[in-house]
């Protein structure tokens, strides 16, 4: 007899823990790779970027690789509870994914390109799991911090699905949402650059095998 395991469900905010007033835990200062301030505050004309695309161990270190980079760190969004903790979101009942933080350089790095990333670093058309990682905390989002960014996330998507399509893939069910809507909440310290101190360590991260055919024009000074 085989065995199933249910479907996951996100909560209603009613359904939510309730989470606490301020962090359980603090947070280090520092990237352990790029010794920049994880918090901030950072150096002017750096933007802010935020990525869901299954577990954070993996997706963390695909953008701190990346040139124009300034620091990165994973926590949690897109729920309803307050500070969560680790264990609380993978309960399935705060709603939150699983989310890496990026701050980069637009005169290095266009966030084109971190899009571009971002699609081909994981399968976006799964829901709530990433392989056989399953659970609402593993779901696809991108989270937004201007106008800008979100008719660039869209385009993306759009771009994507249609290449995506041509290759016998679903649909993408990747959310794309205003981050002043859903509160970023930074992770334990052992999850900040978790591959870095274990280089051993499980990465789920795996794309789909499909070229997105976004972030083809150079960023300025590229």
């Amino acid at each position: 007899m085989f065995l199933s395991r249910p479907t996951p469900v996100l909560p209603t905010a009613d359904q939510a823990l309730r989470g606490r007033p301020e962090p359980g835990f603090p947070v280090p200062e520092r990237h352990t790779v790029l010794g920049t301030r994880l918090l901030g505050p950072y150096p002017e004309g750096l933007e802010t970027a935020d990525f869901a695309l299954g577990c954070f161990w993996g997706a963390e270190r695909k953008f701190w690789q990346t040139e124009g980079v300034y620091t990165t760190l994973v926590g949690y969004q897109g729920g309803f509870t307050s500070h969560p903790l680790y264990e609380e979101v993978c309960s399935g009942l705060t709603g939150h994914t699983e989310v890496v933080r990026v701050v980069f350089d637009p005169s290095v790095v266009s966030y084109e390109r971190l899009l571009k990333l971002f699609w081909e670093s994981h399968d976006p058309t799964q829901g709530y799991r990433q392989g056989n990682d399953v659970g609402t905390q593993y779901r696809s989002a991108v989270y937004t911090h201007s106008p800008a960014q979100a008719v660039t996330a869209e385009a993306s998507r759009d771009a994507y699905q249609q290449v995506l399509t041509a290759a016998g893939h679903a649909v993408i069910t990747t959310e794309i949402a205003p981050a002043d809507a859903h509160a970023f909440y930074p992770a334990e310290a052992y999850h900040q650059q978790y591959l870095d101190k274990n280089p051993a360590g499980y990465c789920g991260i795996g794309g789909t095998g499909v070229s997105c055919p976004i972030g083809i024009a150079q960023a300025p000074g590229e």
